[in-house]
């Protein structure tokens, strides 16, 4: 039998060889078979179930995790300008992104930055297709959107120290609050009320110094703009830029206040930046954020030595969806932008770090401007890794169905948005000490 064997042996080695070879890579295939079955191809994702318009009307009550799909991607989408553009622009700071541009198509001319400066530019028409069928308010933000550098009219000088002393005199808190000039009555209200200046007590007595100061554009009444100069000589709250304050032109205002703090405001430690038709708990603001810079709670947690670089929150929306409705004045076309919007905290009402509105500002170069700010926001915080914080005490869409009708309601949450400051300003004995209510806690 041996000898036999020994006889054959090299008929066996040939027969049996290949197999002993492909032995490992059909044990490879069939791990990697069984693996793809249980978790899904490599690169695939999750279909998203609940998205909804960035509308306002539905909201996301998770720790902001970034969306599936969104602007900051490596693919591109032909046919949406703002993609485009911001393609283009990443393809600047990111070489490797360059040899993906031959996916634009070929004899169309798209620019970064526009030849006429912040002059209107008109030219853009010959990259949408559907220019002259937008809204007026679309075509006017297309044209300048290239222009991010307008001129102060009024800069208030007092709000914040800058000589020698000023990181020891610098305001714990500074509200920076979105206004239109012919908005005096809420501008008068907020002063008297949640958005006082000077050293403010919390709600245990500690006190923190708060500045104030109103975010404006022009108008086109030269008489109100007169009224507001001599508000401006009154109160000293008034930054205003020579551009025309409309509804997508609010990102302008967050752009530029980036530029205007590093130079007048550096050693702020907290930013509020939210409208006029909100009205917020001052105090119990002022309590929260003592706590969260006294546990070290900053970015979902971290304890690490940058966590004011990272702290940003508020009413988080998640997997928001562009309105394609040219009806609402939240309408963004496809022409124009194609994607999710990422994680972003609602603009009615958001609180973040000194340390970051530096970031923001460095960041913002490279984000192409977006009509909606708060989403322009989310944008640039992407880009940054920032997570924002979701707080459920930030009632950016007004109180849940039943809620105003608890006795203490007004005084359960941090910021309520359409609410004036006669209708928060009022308490009752039982609420002399209110708490957040206990699924309001972050």
């Amino acid at each position: 039998m041996a000898s036999c064997l020994y006889r054959y042996r090299r008929r066996i080695l040939f027969f049996c060889l290949p197999c002993i070879l492909l032995l490992p890579i059909y044990i490879y295939i069939s791990i990697s078979l069984i693996y793809v079955m249980k978790h899904g191809a490599h690169g695939s994702h999750p279909v998203l179930e609940n998205l909804f318009t960035a509308s306002g009307l539905r909201l996301s009550r998770d720790l902001a995790p970034h969306p599936v799909k969104s602007s900051c991607k490596s693919e591109l989408n032909i046919g949406a300008l703002w993609n485009i553009i911001q393609y283009m622009m990443d393809s600047q700071h990111n070489p490797i992104l360059k040899t993906r541009l031959a996916a634009i198509p070929p004899g169309i001319s798209y620019k970064i930055e526009s030849g006429n400066g912040c002059s209107p530019d008109y030219e853009i028409n010959t990259t949408m297709p559907d220019f002259f069928t937008l809204p007026t308010q679309m075509k006017d933000f297309v044209t300048s959107m290239y222009c991010r550098e307008y001129p102060l009219i009024i800069d208030p000088l007092d709000v914040c120290d800058v000589g020698p002393l000023a990181k020891n005199r610098a305001p714990w808190l500074l509200l920076a609050i979105k206004t239109q000039s012919a908005d005096f009555v809420n501008r008068k209200a907020i002063r008297g009320t949640w958005g006082r200046s000077g050293r403010i007590k919390s709600r245990d007595g500690r006190q923190r110094l708060v500045r104030r100061v109103f975010l404006l554009g022009t108008s086109k009444d030269l008489h109100i703009e007169e009224e507001l100069q001599l508000e401006s000589d009154k109160y000293g709250d008034i930054l205003q830029w020579e551009f025309m304050d409309t509804f997508f032109n609010l990102t302008l205002k967050d752009v530029l206040f980036w530029d205007w703090f590093p130079r007048r405001c550096p050693h702020a430690r907290f930013i509020f930046k939210g409208d006029t038709d909100i009205f917020v708990r001052t105090p119990a603001l002022l309590d929260y954020l003592l706590a969260e810079e006294a546990n070290g709670s900053f970015s979902n947690g971290s304890r690490q030595p940058n966590k004011m670089e990272t702290f940003v929150v508020g009413d988080v929306i998640n997997n928001a969806a562009p309105m394609r409705s040219s009806g609402t004045k939240y309408y963004i076309p496809e022409s124009f932008f194609k994607g999710l919007y990422p994680s972003y905290p609602s603009g009615g009402g958001v609180v973040y770090s000194g340390s970051l509105a530096h970031r923001l500002l460095e960041v913002s170069q490279k984000v192409h401007l977006f009509p909606i700010d708060d989403v322009y926001l989310g944008m640039c915080l992407q880009r940054l890794r920032v997570f924002p914080i979701h707080h459920p005490a930030f009632l950016t869409f007004d109180f849940p169905k039943d809620e105003p009708k608890e006795p203490c309601a007004n005084h359960t949450f941090l910021l309520v948005h359409k609410r004036s400051p006669a209708e928060c300003s009022n308490c009752g004995p039982k609420c002399q000490s209110p708490v957040l209510n206990a699924e309001m806690q972050p």
